[in-house]
């Protein structure tokens, strides 16, 4: 065991090759809590109300989802997928984005997101190297990649990992991983902060909602991770990428201006951004406000 984490210390091809595997065959878990998480909570928040109007006819009917439960199968014929037909990106390939079964085309976005957490994962080894920041790293960033994709399909951000994501920043604190325990609690609360104060003045400027609350607990989770010192550059960061893929989206894809756009992903960027190169763009950044 030794010998085997001594090998990854000293050859980093080894570890961003593991990486990339660890992070391919993730990414297709992945797949399964964005298209499962939303529908299992929305079964929740249909028995709450139930519950709450003392309709029990109301209750979702069937059985109900978990992550594991039912076994993947596809949405079309009901083929149950085997083992053999499972296996990131190349099952994908191999039966050229069809179902065995029925032949229906699989979405290309199953293959996408395990591709996407094979190379950021990859790029993450490269960069951190070999250590505790990677480790944890890595589930910090297969976190914001299940986030963004959430946000993008149903503009939600589940506390189910906001919240985990926030504590385990504070507690990788203690031991001074990231960030010293003081920034990070400061940081967790004034993320929170922020972002509550800015749709509240919104709100009482135009009456409309401009963000959710799951924003408030995503920039309060990377506050927490990176310290309260780190949160200028990361709304820095969010707010100009949301804004030329905005721009972008309004330009080419013809996407309504009146339709809201997500900001989780964008505060998930800048999240990704920092693990990456926190320190270089901290550095320059201070010397710039310097000038």
């Amino acid at each position: 065991m030794i010998e085997s984490l001594t090998l990854l210390e000293q050859h980093p091809l080894w570890l961003t090759g593991i990486a990339g595997l660890l992070g391919l065959v993730v990414g297709s878990f992945l797949n399964v809590v964005i298209y499962r998480l939303p529908l299992i909570m929305e079964r929740e928040w249909q028995e709450q109300c139930a519950e709450y109007l003392e309709c029990p006819d109301k209750k979702p009917e069937g059985n109900a989802i978990t992550l594991s439960r039912p076994g993947s199968h596809c949405p079309h014929c009901g083929h149950e997928i085997r083992p053999w037909e499972n296996i990131p990106v190349l099952s994908f390939l191999i039966q050229m984005g069809r179902c065995s079964q029925c032949r229906e085309k699989i979405s290309w976005r199953y293959p996408a997101i395990e591709s996407l957490s094979a190379v950021l994962s990859l790029a993450l080894a490269w960069q951190l190297g070999f250590g505790w920041p990677l480790l944890f790293g890595l589930f910090f960033l297969w976190a914001l990649l299940a986030l963004t994709f959430i946000d993008l399909d149903k503009q939600l951000l589940p506390d189910q990992i906001t919240l985990p994501l926030l504590w385990l920043g504070i507690i990788l604190s203690f031991f001074n991983i990231y960030t010293p325990l003081a920034m990070s609690v400061i940081g967790a609360i004034a993320g929170y902060l922020v972002l509550w104060s800015v749709y509240w003045g919104f709100k009482l400027l135009t009456g409309k909602e401009g963000m959710g609350y799951g924003d408030f607990k995503l920039l309060a989770a990377l506050g927490a991770w990176f310290g309260w010192q780190a949160l200028p550059l990361l709304i820095l960061l969010a707010s100009i990428s949301g804004a030329v893929f905005g721009l972008a989206f309004i330009l080419f894809f013809q996407h309504d201006r009146r339709q809201p756009i997500p900001f989780g992903p964008y505060l998930a960027f800048a999240g990704w951004v920092m693990l990456m190169w926190g320190q270089s763009l901290m550095f320059y950044y201070q010397q710039w406000l310097r000038f």
